[in-house]
């Protein structure tokens, strides 16, 4: 089913030429608004980096007064006139390595977003502000560098357009065999580590612990109402957030995932607006993928013996070796498979501009258009 064309007037929408047109100044607005609460708390010695609950460095926090201030710079350099001067390719290679340290400062956010809906609070506030600001950050200067590199082109296609044209969506298909498999394979993943959860909430014992005392180290930790009282259900919500990672990895790599189905009532046959997925895809696999890499690391020199793992809550470093692989390992193999499941949904929704009236769209990308009867 096709979605109804926008017409693009000249190289652009009318929409997207407003935004590019401030794009650049909203990214300097942020930049000096950044660096300012990084440059009044390394100035009150306030820490804004945590490993985990332990603060880091304040001397850390100078590192955002340089990012932003080179940020500014550069944003400036891409929307002044002066910055035609600046070899061109130059600007976005600069903006795309500040938006990877930038991305860099904004890891955490999403630990910080489940544990404020299920526990309405969050470790450290000020450390999550830092996490929102360059999360924040990270959109704008995005947005930046695709303003900057379609200058004088169609922000979609990179072509320039002699006349007007229009956006048309294209035609919903599944993801490569291989991207699929990958997305499968991320579910399975989480199978484990929603059964040892489950196995908990129903009182069952696992690894040492049973269900009581998970609950007991639930309310040390200060679970929220909410989730406690989900868990004397039988209903773990850590488990209910793996079920829906699941069905945002399989809408990536199925066609209903850019086609609401029929079960959806009032939104069947409209199409999925791209941000719905590809919001909590990104910052999910953003966070998820290096989160649980770098905890199988740990797990790995734990089981070779090279590091010693804590206990914690449970019987013997065994135990809790085992519970770090299952649920490390989920987040590890997920994360990963949803950045990929998030990028192929990323190109094969990617809009298609043609020529005003015009009914085909394209199945793929690098396919050959075909033809789709019009609307009535």
């Amino acid at each position: 089913m096709s979605e109804p064309t926008r017409t693009v007037n000249g190289p652009a929408s009318d929409r997207w030429h407003r935004w590019s047109s401030w794009a650049g100044y909203a990214a300097l607005g942020w930049a000096v608004a950044y660096g300012g609460f990084g440059l009044v708390s390394a100035l009150a010695g306030t820490a804004v980096f945590y490993r985990a609950d332990e603060p880091l460095p304040v001397g850390l926090n100078w590192i955002i007064v340089a990012v932003t201030a080179s940020a500014a710079a550069v944003t400036l350099a891409a929307v002044r006139p002066w910055g035609r001067r600046v070899h061109r390719p130059v600007i976005p290679v600069l903006l795309t390595v500040l938006c990877v340290l930038t991305g860099a400062a904004a890891f955490g956010l999403l630990m910080d977003v489940v544990t404020l809906v299920f526990a309405q609070s969050v470790d450290n506030w000020t450390a999550t502000a830092n996490r929102a600001l360059a999360a924040i950050g990270v959109m704008l200067l995005i947005a930046v560098t695709r303003a900057y590199r379609s200058s004088g082109a169609c922000v979609r296609c990179g072509a320039v357009h002699a006349s007007p044209t229009a956006r048309t969506g294209p035609e919903p298909a599944p993801a490569p065999p291989r991207v699929r498999m990958l997305a499968y394979a991320g579910a399975a993943a989480f199978l484990p580590y929603a059964a040892v959860k489950t196995t908990w909430a129903l009182g069952g014992t696992f690894a040492g612990v049973s269900g009581a005392q998970a609950l007991v180290t639930m309310e040390r930790n200060g679970a929220s109402g909410v989730m406690l009282t989900l868990e004397r259900w039988g209903i773990d919500a850590t488990a209910l957030l793996a079920a829906l990672g699941v069905f945002l990895i399989f809408g990536l790599v199925r066609p209903w995932g850019q086609i609401f189905p029929r079960w959806t009532l009032v939104l069947r046959g409209r199409r999925v607006p791209r941000w719905l997925p590809l919001a909590p895809a990104l910052i999910g696999a953003a966070t998820l993928a290096p989160y649980g890499a770098i905890g199988l690391v740990y797990a790995a020199l734990g089981t070779f013996g090279a590091v010693t793992v804590p206990r914690g809550d449970f019987p013997t470093p065994g135990d809790a070796l085992l519970v770090t692989w299952i649920g490390l390992g989920a987040f590890a193999v997920y994360g990963i498979a949803l950045g990929v499941a998030a990028w192929s949904y990323l190109r094969r929704t990617r809009p298609v501009c043609t020529p005003p009236g015009s009914t085909t769209t394209l199945s793929r990308a690098g396919a050959r258009p075909a033809a789709l009867p019009s609307r009535s």
